[in-house]
């Protein structure tokens, strides 16, 4: 059965998927549009259409990959300082398909773009003339495939027919449906902060679930705001708040082709102007912004193929912060230590292993390691009354808190991660059947 709003919201566990998700309403200057290109065998929506009716201030960090998509490099290739359009396909990556594919993009932007000039002359007081620089593409799915133009140009008009200028939390689930491959739920986090006295919104959703370790953003993450903020601003605030959320989580280490974060403000909050990312003014709306970001990280990690246990690897006082990065990931990206912990074995040996290799300044001496509040390793030694039993115990818990201390420094970092299951070889295996 495809995933998509009907089946979602009749599932046995309907209300507590449901209940799951904060109520997400309208943020003014944002419509939103979802529709099935039928890219899959099964009917599902597909395609979805952000509508920015003003323009929207935008910024976005991409995959750091060699190999990038056609979409991402259409999207570098954007000198404008307002987007009015972000179109989202999921089932095909539009990655290795060379100029047909990039020139689908300038295509779909073409069309969309006229399309969207009409339906403001119809809608508008003051219409505005669109341009296919004006448009942004996320693409997620099978690497390689030749990208469907057609089908999804053929879709645009419906997209226009099903534009919600006022949106609820049953649009948004509809949309963060709508962008999901082989991932199991939607991802969708919100924050409300002050900018002054004036109260502002952040929204946000992502898909992701396998080929997840980031590099400067991962899998398809897009926020939304109502705030007055320049781009470059929006630009340095993104970066910034990357760094300990999404840039702090590995599924299956694999960094996509793919990869984006973006950020769109439609400047309907009147506010005092933004000057800098120094400006009081601004300190909530980071806080929250950074909130909004590790929501989504940590609902994508949770979401990990075939994942069972959700994992935190803190790694503290280190003599710099990429040391603890390093043991972090290490760690985090081990396949033993990952099936270890699928299996509920508190194999405390792997850890050690993974440190080790970490080329991170550690000094055996000083090291300890808990699972949870279980002392297992205390300053380099097996702790004296560490326990097999109860170890093996807390193994079972679906959340796995692992604490290293390094003590050689006083720089920290967590990375979020999950286990290894059966399951992720099974989807992965099955990926394109």
């Amino acid at each position: 059965m495809g995933i998509n709003i009907s089946n979602f919201l009749t599932s046995q566990s309907k209300n507590l998927k449901m209940n799951e998700f904060q109520d997400l309403d309208h943020i003014d200057g944002i419509s939103i549009s979802t529709v099935s290109a039928n890219l899959y065998q099964n009917d599902r929506d597909d395609l979805v259409m952000f509508y920015f009716r003003e323009g929207a201030n935008f910024a976005s960090v991409y995959t750091q990959s060699k190999i990038i998509s056609e979409n991402i490099k259409w999207n570098l290739s954007q000198k404008t300082k307002k987007i009015y359009s972000l179109i989202v396909n999921t089932r095909n990556a539009n990655s290795f398909t060379g100029e047909q594919g990039y020139k689908s993009m300038e295509k779909i932007a073409e069309e969309i773009s006229r399309q969207l000039t009409e339906k403001q002359k119809e809608d508008e007081d003051r219409p505005e003339k669109i341009k296919s620089k004006n448009i942004l593409f996320g693409c997620t799915g099978t690497i390689g495939e030749k990208f469907p133009e057609t089908k999804i140009i053929g879709k645009i008009s419906d997209l226009m027919k099903n534009i919600k200028y006022t949106q609820n939390k049953y649009v948004w689930i509809k949309a963060a449906l709508g962008i999901m491959t082989t991932d199991t739920r939607p991802k969708l986090a919100m924050e409300e902060c002050m900018i002054g006295n004036t109260k502002v919104k952040i929204y946000g959703i992502a898909k992701g679930s396998g080929m997840i370790q980031p590099n400067m953003a991962t899998t398809l993450g897009y926020i939304f705001t109502d705030a007055n903020i320049p781009n470059d601003i929006l630009k340095k605030l993104l970066k910034k708040n990357i760094s300990n959320t999404f840039n702090a989580i590995s599924c299956d280490g694999d960094t996509s082709t793919n990869d984006m974060i973006s950020i769109f403000a439609t400047s309907k909050a009147s506010h005092g102007k933004i000057k800098s990312i120094s400006d009081n003014k601004v300190k909530e709306f980071d806080e929250a912004l950074n909130r909004v970001l590790l929501n989504l990280a940590k609902r994508v990690v949770a979401d990990g193929e075939g994942a069972s246990k959700f994992v935190t690897v803190s790694v503290r006082n280190c003599k710099s912060e990429e040391d603890a990065k390093k043991i972090g990931f290490s760690v985090a990206n081990s396949p033993l230590v990952k099936t270890a912990i699928a299996g509920q074995d508190p194999n405390w040996g792997r850890i050690i292993m993974a440190i080790g290799k970490a080329e991170a300044s550690i000094n055996l001496e000083n090291l300890s390691i808990k699972f949870g509040n279980i002392n297992i390793i205390y300053k380099g030694k097996l702790h004296n009354q560490y326990s097999e039993a109860e170890a093996s115990s807390y193994m079972k818990n679906s959340n796995i808190d692992i604490d290293i201390n390094i003590s050689n420094g006083t720089k920290n970092f967590k990375v979020y991660t999950m286990d290894l299951t059966k399951k992720y070889i099974e989807i992965n295996a099955d990926y394109r059947s």
